[in-house]
């Protein structure tokens, strides 16, 4: 445990904090393994060929992460100044998010479940 002052605690923490302009999109209603096919053709490339992968791509996710990119590299824009031709995605990924389970019925009297799975998608930009 951090000693001292509660203002002093903060300011070691923020110290610390990464600096790298990001997007994070949670509760997406999409599995973890979907978004990560979209995430794999993206993931280090530069923002205008990733926006254009994203653009042409027919799976649903590239939609919502196309968008969580443009959220990302305004952020970049107008945080931390930063030009939109230098940047390119050095991190990005999915992580399971909560699972929503509903019944689906069968022959016979039985339930079956369902499973609709949502994900956390974090988008990390960096400057060349």
């Amino acid at each position: 445990m951090a000693k001292g002052h509660r203002s002093q605690i903060k300011r070691e923490r923020n110290a610390q904090k990464d600096t790298r302009p990001s997007a994070k999109l949670s509760y997406a209603r999409i599995p973890v393994q979907k978004a990560c096919f979209v995430l794999d053709a993206i993931r280090g490339k530069d923002v205008t060929s990733a926006l254009a992968i994203l653009e042409y791509n027919p799976r649903y996710a590239s939609g919502v992460i196309k968008k969580l990119l443009e959220s990302a590299i305004a952020n970049a824009e107008n945080n931390n100044g930063v030009n939109a031709a230098n940047l390119y995605i050095e991190e990005c990924y999915a992580s399971d998010g909560p699972i929503m389970k509903r019944v689906r019925p069968r022959a016979q009297g039985r339930a079956y479940r369902i499973e609709k799975r949502m994900s956390h998608i974090k988008i990390v930009l960096n400057e060349k």
